[in-house]
């Protein structure tokens, strides 16, 4: 039986066409014939997964995305069919996220779960949504942002309070004060240069200051000797100081005091002997008659000697005997 070239180049086209839908299908992770350990998950938004696109596990590729459908009408669940290239013991409460890459292709994230059993193939497990790098971006960045906002407007509050303060007198006066602060500012430029020169000069006061220190310094250690005896004589005549009777010589002085004190009321009444000579007007009137009748006295001796010395060869002598107690009228009547 002869075959035509007719049927050869029909049947060599529809078998291309049938190994180019199958590499077509196989390259987007499809196969005609479905073979292998299927598992499901559902989301509300799938995040712009696309068929093909990898399943992760502890960063390991378990599998692809083999199908997207949508449940109902309304999208409110979509369910993902996930082809696994063998057969995993995934725990039953194990988590797929999607998770979104702003530089490649999202993926499907399997969080491993600690159940003792695991999923079979046919299996739908949960899932959670994971927020996008730029969504949580947001999210974090949305009070900042309201925290700016209100900084700006507090600013801006700030600047029309300063420019209502800020008048022409007060910008002249705060030119003035600048111009006193450059002043002020050359003074401590000058000053400070002075007091280098004070510092660094071999001549200057504070040198002069550290040689006197030094000098005294020195001639403390070279006396070290002499101020450790003074110190130990010191320390000597302290310790001879705490042994003497401080209390017993304060209760003499009190008891001397006190005599002292009785003395000088006796002396200042007329009792005794001394207080009647130190009180008694009549010794004060004797030595003041006695002083005046001494004086007459001599005065009659340098002017009459010849009265009180005389020689007589043939004179007569005085026999009496000698008076042993005064006269009764030449002794004053005390007053």
């Amino acid at each position: 039986m002869k075959v035509s070239n007719e049927t050869k180049v029909g049947a060599l086209t529809a078998i291309s066409i049938t190994l180019l839908i199958l590499g077509f299908n196989f390259l987007k992770g499809r196969t005609l014939f479905k073979t292998g350990h299927y598992i499901f998950a559902k989301y509300e938004d799938t995040k712009g997964l696309m068929v093909s696109n990898p399943v992760y596990i502890n960063g390991f590729q378990v599998g692809t995305v083999m199908d997207i459908e949508n449940d109902d009408a309304s999208l409110h669940s979509i369910t993902l069919t996930l082809k696994m290239k063998e057969f995993y013991q995934i725990p039953v409460n194990s988590l797929a996220e999607i998770r979104e890459n702003p530089l490649g292709t999202p993926s499907v994230i399997i969080r491993m779960g600690n159940a003792n059993t695991f999923l079979k193939a046919g299996d739908t497990v949960k899932t959670q949504n994971m927020p996008g790098m730029i969504a949580s971006l947001v999210d974090k960045m949305g009070p900042v942002g309201q925290q700016i906002q209100e900084t700006l407007f507090q600013l801006d509050s700030v600047l029309r309070n300063i420019n209502r303060i800020f008048d022409p007198n007060t910008r002249n006066n705060v030119q003035e004060m600048i111009a006193n602060i450059n002043k002020t500012t050359a003074s401590l430029v000058v000053s400070s240069s002075s007091i280098q020169q004070m510092l660094t000069a071999p001549d200057g006061s504070i040198q002069q200051t550290m040689q006197n220190v030094n000098r005294f310094t020195q001639n403390l250690a070279d006396n070290n000797e002499k101020v450790n005896n003074i110190l130990s004589q010191t320390e000597t005549t302290t310790a001879q100081l705490s042994k003497t009777d401080f209390s017993g010589t304060v209760e003499q002085l009190k008891t001397a005091v006190s005599n002292l004190n009785t003395l000088l009321t006796n002396i200042q009444s007329d009792k005794g002997t001394l207080g009647k000579l130190i009180n008694d007007k009549t010794l004060y009137l004797q030595l003041n008659e006695t002083l005046k009748s001494t004086n007459t006295l001599m005065d009659d001796l340098r002017l009459h000697p010849k009265r009180y010395v005389s020689f007589s060869v043939f004179g007569k002598k005085d026999k009496s005997g000698p008076i042993m107690q005064p006269l009764h009228d030449s002794i004053p009547t005390p007053r």
